[in-house]
């Protein structure tokens, strides 16, 4: 099963944020997760995030994708590509 990190899309018209979930590169974007990392939510100044570095790292670590988006909120805190 080819996993991927990415963002979760949640919130009304012009008020998003997003959960940082890990998911089946095969489903949608908005289909059920195998498992939530955190979340995003890019409207307040700073934005404010929320993630669960241990489980980050495992996922990297088992052969998990990130997305481009998921890439640079894992550079900007500091959580590094873990080889398996």
């Amino acid at each position: 099963m080819p996993a991927v990190i990415r963002l979760k899309r949640f919130g009304t018209l012009k008020k998003p944020f997003h959960r940082i979930v890990v998911i089946d590169k095969r489903r949608a974007r908005d289909s059920e997760p195998i498992e939530t990392l955190g979340y995003y939510d890019p409207k307040t100044n700073p934005a404010n995030v929320k993630l669960n570095k241990e489980r980050a790292e495992y996922w990297l670590g088992v052969g998990a994708t990130p997305s481009d988006a998921v890439k640079l909120l894992f550079k900007k805190h500091g959580i590094k590509k873990v080889k398996a």
